[in-house]
């Protein structure tokens, strides 16, 4: 990710490090705020809010936390501030995924359809199991980071991604047996 060098640099006020910073960190926070919220505009919303923040708010880092941990805090929390006042539903169908390779059809509908299925049913966890879920497995956070980021106990997060897997774990199972979706 990103290296203390610049972190440092770019709270010296060099514009260029704080450039390069951003651009580095900026599909991390745009992928956290999708999954938490659901959907494209709202996630370029709170990325750009999170992005400006963490521009502001440079100077207010402390190395007492990884950088991505801090990052990931101020997301994680305007996307919940976000998703508490908007309580957002957009299809999943306006979002297309994109493949290596498209060679194999079947194989490919197949994986876009596991992805729909996934994707719908993270968005149907409650926020504070979606979160755990999507710093866990989505930006293959530690249990420790996670608890970092979120301001929760270590207990608590792993009682959270048990509960968060087994809720997926039955939706799924639902939606291979053809189960209404969405």
């Amino acid at each position: 990710m990103v290296s203390i060098e610049t972190i440092k640099a770019a709270q010296a006020g060099d514009r260029e490090a704080l450039i390069a910073l951003l651009r580095d960190i900026e599909s991390h926070v745009y992928r956290t705020a999708y999954y938490i919220l659901g959907n494209e505009q709202d996630a370029m919303d709170a990325s750009q809010e999170a992005l400006i923040r963490i521009y502001t708010k440079i100077t207010s880092y402390e190395e007492k936390a990884l950088f991505k941990t801090w990052v990931q805090r101020i997301v994680t929390n305007i996307c919940i501030d976000k998703f508490r006042r908007t309580k957002p539903s957009v299809s999943i169908d306006e979002h297309e995924m994109v493949f290596a390779s498209e060679q194999d059809v079947e194989s490919a509908v197949l994986r876009k359809d596991a992805a729909r299925d996934i994707h719908a049913a993270i968005e149907k966890l409650p926020e504070h199991h979606r979160a755990v879920v999507v710093l866990r497995y989505l930006n293959d956070f530690s249990y420790n980071e996670i608890a970092d980021t979120l301001n929760l106990p270590i207990n608590t997060v792993k009682s959270y991604l048990f509960r968060a897997r087994h809720q997926l774990q039955g939706m799924l199972q639902e939606y291979q047996k053809g189960g209404v979706r969405g």
